[in-house]
């Protein structure tokens, strides 16, 4: 009983949607009930396009062999994919984007780091500014290790309550202390946006698009948030990933199961013959993104 007082205590993140868009990742009636059961509301599924109205666990211990490291780098590098609208996110069969959300947090994100590192994986880390200001240091690492930073709003607010002006300032909100981490490495966040708890509306998705932002939707949703153990994210995440068979994958850098999940899912991944598509703004994005959001609030 102890341990499920701490797990709820802990369980922070994309666990309370005001809405549901009814799309592919939606949750089954076993799923909602296990949710309700267990006190976590989960968060609705992101469009896989825009919508027309308002889815053996080894542990996360890094093994430093120089042989180990050098078998699994190369395995999972896919292309690069410079994004400047929506419509460039455009992948093969086979291919998966892997996205983190809610971070950075210490002793959960570094340990991803690593353990992406020694797969030669890259991914994109949509994070929250009060998370950014607390640990500007891992920000900063996490760009370093070739990793791209999206925004996530301040502080993981629920957009669809606030008026688009509103809306769009808790978003630069939530980028500034985002370009006060990265500055002294001469980096910037990308102008990549994922909504709190995938919350939304057409007339939010049009604003945000408007500032000059490309929205993350969400293909395959681990559900990491869940109280389950690792292996039930493990296995949840990879028969979504077959039934779909490419896409981008929702985790969170906030959860130890999702931190002890990630060997096996990336050796899974290695096995089955996927690639891991990195993500990076084009040049123009950046540049337009940088004067729109401002102007927008």
């Amino acid at each position: 009983m102890l341990a499920l007082v701490c797990l709820c205590a802990v369980l922070t993140g994309c666990a309370k949607p005001p809405q549901r868009l009814d799309q592919s990742a939606t949750p089954n009636a076993q799923e909602l009930a296990y949710a309700a059961k267990s006190g976590v509301t989960a968060p609705i599924a992101v469009a896989n396009e825009p919508p027309k109205t308002v889815d053996r666990v080894r542990t996360a211990s890094i093994n430093d062999d120089a042989g180990f490291t050098a078998r699994l780098r190369g395995g999972l590098a896919g292309r690069s994919l410079s994004i400047e609208t929506q419509s460039d996110i455009k992948l093969a069969k086979g291919e998966v984007v892997i996205t983190f959300d809610d971070g950075p947090r210490p002793g959960k994100t570094d340990k991803i780091l690593q353990i992406l590192d020694q797969y030669n994986a890259k991914a994109t880390f949509l994070m929250l500014g009060q998370a950014a200001q607390k640990h500007p240091g891992l920000v900063r690492e996490v760009a370093k290790r070739g990793h791209t930073v999206g925004l996530h709003t301040h502080s993981h607010g629920d957009l669809t309550k606030l008026n688009l002006v509103a809306a769009l300032a808790e978003i630069e909100r939530g980028r500034q202390p985002l370009v006060a981490a990265l500055s002294p490495i001469n980096k910037s966040p990308a102008p990549f946006f994922r909504f709190p708890y995938l919350a939304q509306t057409q007339k939010l998705r049009t604003a945000v698009n408007n500032a000059g932002l490309v929205i993350m939707d969400v293909q395959i949703d681990s559900k990491d948030y869940y109280q389950d153990g690792s292996q039930a994210v493990l296995d949840r995440t990879l028969k979504r990933l077959e039934a779909q068979g490419k896409g981008i994958v929702l985790f969170h850098d906030i959860h130890q199961r999702t931190v002890n999940m990630l060997p096996d899912f990336l050796a899974e991944l290695k096995a089955r013959g996927y690639k891991v598509v990195s993500l990076v703004p084009d040049r123009q994005l950046q540049l337009r993104s940088n004067t729109l959001l401002a102007q927008s609030n």
